[in-house]
């Protein structure tokens, strides 16, 4: 069975005002289940979880559904996960909590490819512990984060590694595996930040050797909330600041106050969603499985399109692709000669070309490419994408460059 890009399509509703949506790597654009499953969970009687009462009852199922679906997603035990406002506000939570163990004389690593989200945490905590951070750069001409890097900056003091599975900026996939494994062998944990991955690959924490891999469900057609998965053992390991009354058991006390049972439905929908683009059901298997095949799926429709975009603006002049690495996701980073990046946005935006310039929260990645904190023009496929959409975008942009500056 092939890809059903038509009946994808049909299921997301915002895709029916005829827009080419490329700004899926800052949030995707719902599917009418997802919507449907938060409505749902606020129509059913609710309150705080319990077992008295029918509205705890569907508190309790409504979280312990949403951690089996992000357990399957992420590929880590149901009681490692934990939820949040957003991964950033779990990186800081996590950042926080491990930076008591350190001192003078220990060192964090954090890289230049990374998120804003997946550095600054690390670096506060560091200084404010009194330990040093460690930059692991990357090659701006290439894209590439290699093991080289990380060897340069990596020792026997080094406490944490934070690294990025996908770069939002970029798109390049760094060999994750192989870094992580360097970072057990000098002692240190491993937080890989995976927000840009898990829209576009599946997620195995054991075989990134992830300690703690954070991930938004927005990025992948769900709601705005953050999910964080680790080891049990590991979080057990961990005492976070929390209220006096508050559960000392592991995942929820890491979870700050009530959670948002109706993101959590739509998160769990997302989930599902996914699993159903498996183009061959009759494979059968458990979600976690009909997910690894739907992933595939996805990667394979992502990848022809990018290659499409990129025969494309090879024919556009004075177009210049910043995404090279040779593992990436479908994300492309461009610059114009002599033209405004934002300009472009805002021209391909009076178009229904939705494709936004900046920076993107990848400070450090932009500075390290030369583009300053302004970036460039980020256009990124999503798994609702269409050849044609790909194809407006080149149009509009080769009608943006042949206009007056």
């Amino acid at each position: 069975m092939t890809y059903d890009l038509a009946a994808l399509r049909a299921r997301i509703p915002a895709l029916k005002d005829g827009t080419a949506y490329f700004d899926g790597p800052g949030g995707t654009q719902t599917p009418a289940p997802v919507i449907e499953a938060m409505a749902a969970a606020l129509a059913a009687p609710l309150s705080n979880q319990g077992h008295v009462t029918a509205a705890e009852r569907n508190a309790e199922a409504i979280v312990a559904g949403a951690r089996a679906a992000l357990a399957d997603l992420l590929g880590v035990p149901a009681g490692g996960v934990v939820f949040g406002r957003s991964a950033t506000q779990l990186t800081y939570d996590v950042a926080r909590t491990l930076a008591r163990a350190w001192g003078p004389g220990d060192e964090v690593v954090v890289t230049r490819l990374d998120h804003d989200a997946n550095i600054r945490p690390w670096v506060q905590a560091a200084e404010r512990a009194g330990a040093a951070v460690r930059w692991c750069d990357f090659d701006p001409d290439t894209g590439e984060l290699t093991p080289g890097h990380l060897a340069a900056v990596l020792s026997e003091r080094t406490r944490l590694v934070a690294v990025t599975a996908a770069a939002n900026l970029l798109g390049t996939r760094p060999p994750v595996p192989e870094l992580a494994r360097m970072a057990h062998d000098a002692g240190a944990l491993v937080h890989v930040d995976g927000v840009h991955y898990a829209a576009h690959a599946a997620v195995d924490a054991e075989a990134l050797g992830a300690d703690f891999v954070v991930c938004s469900p927005y990025k992948f057609l769900g709601p705005h909330l953050g999910v964080l998965g680790a080891r049990p053992e590991l979080l057990r390991s961990l005492a976070p600041d929390k209220l006096l009354p508050a559960t000392d058991a592991v995942p929820q006390r890491f979870e700050q106050g009530t959670l948002p049972y109706e993101l959590l439905a739509g998160a769990r929908a997302a989930v599902d969603f996914l699993a159903g683009l498996d183009p061959e059901p009759a494979a059968g298997g458990d979600r976690r499985a009909r997910l690894i095949r739907a992933y595939a799926a996805i990667e394979a429709h992502e990848d022809a399109l990018r290659l499409r975009a990129e025969d494309g603006l090879a024919g556009l002049p004075g177009v210049t692709l910043r995404s090279r690495a040779a593992h990436r996701t479908p994300t492309l980073l461009l610059t114009l000669e002599g033209r405004t990046t934002t300009d472009a946005y805002r021209f391909l935006a009076e178009r229904g070309v939705n494709a936004p310039s900046g920076s993107f929260y990848a400070l450090e990645a932009s500075r390290r490419l030369g583009l300053g904190d302004g970036g460039g023009l980020r256009a990124g496929l999503a798994p609702y994408s269409s050849a044609e959409d790909v194809d407006r975008l080149v149009a509009g942009l080769g009608e943006f460059l042949r206009t007056t500056a």
